[in-house]
This record gives C-alpha cells, structure tokens and sequence, in this order.
C-alpha cells in the first residue's frame, strides 16, 4: 500500500512541477513582452521566442472565435483532464509518468484558456523562413507523454 501512495504522490508532483513550468515560462514571456515591447527573441537561426495568443486547439489549429464553441471545447478539455488523472492514479511506471505529463500540460493551457480566454503560445522552431508551429511549454510536456504512451504500447505488444 506503500508503494501506491508514493506513486500517487510522485503523479501529483510532477504534475505541480509541469504546472509551474509552464505558468513561470508564459508570465516571463508576456511580461517582456509588456514592459519591452518586444513580440520575438531571436535565440538561433533556428529557434525564436515569440508571444502569440492561441484560441485554437493543439498547435493553434481550429482557432476559434464563437465564444459558445469555445466554452464547449474548454468544457470537453477539462473532461478529458479528468478522465486522464483518474488513468494516471491506477496507472503504473512509465505509464503513470506518460499521463502525468499528459495532464501537467493540459492543466497548463486549461488555466490559460479559463484565465485569458486563449493559450500562451511562445516557442517558435524554424529553417530558411519556414515555420513550425508555435507552441509552448505545456504542449511539450503533453507531446511527450503522448510519446510513452505510445512507446510503451509498442514495446508490450513486443513482448507479446
């Protein structure tokens, strides 16, 4: 018994510690932006900061500017939160980590979404001018745990 409430603790502390990456990461974009007026940082040829406000889905895709269907889609957004912390909690090894990463991130962009009304976007990768989307932290995380999850999936029907 132990052992499972130090795993759900350890959950709940790396999804805390996602929470405050993500927030620390997008107050410090928007306060330079707001007190230097600068909208982009060139870090590299290949990487730049650069605010953007996202009322879109993952990536900025199906920017929305309904406000009924916007609503809707935070609503179902944090259903699917739900859903996955309760998956995570009888979730065991890489699998708890895949979907605590997965509901760090999503808490992340659910409280940009309640608190603005759109998701802090700010990671800007690109080559010769051509653009990736702009993403930030909470997505990296939310990437990555959709990443295991997969990962593990092919590695148990390996095994099979």
């Amino acid at each position: 018994m132990r052992g499972i409430k130090k795993e759900i603790f350890i959950s709940f502390i790396s999804i805390f510690v996602i929470f405050l990456l993500d927030r620390f990461t997008k107050e410090f974009i928007i306060k330079l932006s707001n007190e230097e007026l600068i909208t982009q940082i060139i870090l590299s040829n290949f990487l730049s900061l650069n605010l953007v406000w996202n009322k879109g889905i993952a990536f900025g895709l199906f920017s929305i500017q309904n406000s009924n269907l916007y609503n809707s889609l935070t609503i179902f957004i944090s259903i699917v939160i739900i859903i996955v912390f309760f998956l995570s909690i009888k979730a065991r090894g890489m699998e708890k980590l895949a979907y605590s990463f997965i509901v760090g991130g999503g808490i992340g962009n659910l409280y940009d979404r309640v608190v603005f009304k759109k998701v802090v976007d700010f990671i800007d990768f690109h080559i010769n001018g051509l653009h990736w989307f702009i993403f930030n932290v909470a997505d990296i995380f939310i990437t990555l745990g959709i990443i295991f999850m997969l990962s593990n999936e092919i590695y148990k029907s390996k095994i099979k």
